[in-house]
């Protein structure tokens, strides 16, 4: 159960003067954090504080060996809209998810429970972000661009991605709760994972849920396409395998409400996550499935070309 430290957060996020620099001092003096990472990025308009935490597994590549690494991504464009809005936005739930695991994470090794590969996780916090049009509700906006997000978030460190993010403001899935993505890898949409949807079973005690994705989804923005939201933009920057984590809603609801946020679905999707981050650390999920990969690029070529921005 992650309610206490998503509490915990909740709490410490859901202000006007929200910073990453408090972020970093409460999960340092509470959860003894150890390789936290704050950096204030300028945009235009404003700015936001992008938070990166490593958790060290034991056999992971910070102690010199060779689990594999998964990065745990929180994708928003801010936690807030103020002055237009007051608390914060539905738009934060990705980021509140990410730091819950951080802290959770941290916690269990406190207590002498360790993962074998790292963790990374990633998210920026913003209480005052702009909001934009997008049908069928508005969107927030972001105080930097996409391209520089991928930038603070992504490397070449993370050997697989789950990135969550909100994802209600659209007619595509329609669930209270969370939903998976297929997977995708350098420009292509592959099957959906059967280890991803095990664990999600095994986690939420139900069917699972998958969203469909478009091709144009899984391109970078600002090529003047439409996007179901920002949850895929992380496979735009790197090889590694991308699945999206989405927080969904039974009816459109627009990321800029207040309100709008369910304790119980941003747990399922944490606890989702986590047990992920300890089976991809042992070497027991799998993203896709390598030969199949390696064969249909070999009948198909390669699509990478759609990690661009085109013509």
């Amino acid at each position: 159960m992650l309610i206490k430290q998503l509490m915990e957060l909740y709490e410490l996020i859901d202000r006007s003067d929200a910073n990453g620099y408090s972020v970093k001092e409460f999960l340092e003096n509470t959860y003894g954090a150890k390789d936290i990472t704050v950096r204030t990025i300028q945009g235009n308009p404003g700015s936001t504080d992008f938070i990166r935490i490593r958790i060290s597994g034991t056999r992971g590549k910070s102690q010199g060996m060779n689990a594999p690494t998964i990065g745990l991504l929180g994708r928003l464009g801010g936690l807030g809209a103020r002055p237009e809005v007051i608390g914060m936005v539905s738009d934060g739930d990705g980021a509140l998810v990410a730091l819950t695991i951080a802290a959770k994470l941290l916690d269990m090794q406190q207590k002498g429970d360790f993962i074998e590969g790292d963790v990374v996780v990633c998210t920026h916090i913003c209480p005052d972000a702009p909001t934009q049009p997008h049908k069928p509700v508005p969107f927030m906006g972001s105080p930097v661009e996409m391209s520089v997000v991928n930038q603070a978030e992504v490397d070449d460190e993370l050997d697989a991605i789950l990135s969550c993010d909100t994802t209600k403001g659209n007619r595509i899935i329609n669930t209270r709760g969370f939903a998976i993505s297929p997977t995708v890898k350098e420009g292509y949409i592959l099957k959906v994972s059967d280890d991803l949807l095990d664990i999600m079973q095994i986690t939420t005690g139900r069917m699972p849920y998958v969203f469909a994705l478009s091709t144009q989804d899984i391109t970078p923005y600002g090529n003047d396409l439409f996007h179901i939201n920002s949850i895929l933009q992380p496979a735009t920057a790197t090889k590694a395998p991308v699945v999206g984590v989405a927080i969904t809603t039974e009816v459109p609801v627009p990321g800029s409400a207040s309100g709008a946020s369910h304790f119980v679905d941003m747990e399922l999707a944490a606890r989702f996550m986590l047990e992920v981050a300890k089976a991809f650390g042992r070497g027991q999920c799998q993203f896709f499935d390598e030969e199949e990969y390696k064969k249909i690029v070999t009948k198909y070529g390669s699509m990478n070309h759609l990690q661009t921005l085109g013509k």
